[in-house]
């Protein structure tokens, strides 16, 4: 095929699916993908796709923070994730059939003043 090569967006979908799903390095998602097409994609390549996918959930968020915010009910919890060797923590709000999760490198307060998600909630 002539020009510059194309992925698709199962392939775009499989890749986020390894990064963020099964939390698998990029070196190691790489050599999936060179397995799988016999071509090794960069990682900067790699990550595009994640932060295309970000950017394009970034107004369901505002719409599921403030659908959380009017809830009568919301539940929270926090679990430990390691980030480039460093412990963060993966807050979780939900009600009925929203859960947002926003990774901050702390916990209690602080996080919860950052996210501002609890200081509002009446």
């Amino acid at each position: 095929m002539p020009g510059p090569l194309q992925y698709g967006n199962g392939l775009k979908a499989y890749i986020i699916n390894l990064l963020i799903c099964q939390m698998i390095s990029l070196n190691r998602a790489q050599k999936f993908i060179k397995a799988l097409i016999g071509e090794i994609i960069a990682e900067a390549t790699l990550l595009k796709f994640v932060l295309r996918l970000y950017q394009a959930l970034e107004g369901w968020e505002d719409r599921s923070i403030q659908e959380l915010l009017k809830s009568r009910v919301m539940h929270t919890d926090e679990t430990s994730l390691r980030v480039d060797k460093k412990n963060h923590l993966l807050h979780v709000y939900s009600a009925g059939d929203i859960t947002v999760k926003i990774l901050h490198r702390n916990r209690g307060s602080t996080a919860m003043e950052d996210i501002n998600i609890i200081p509002r909630y009446i």
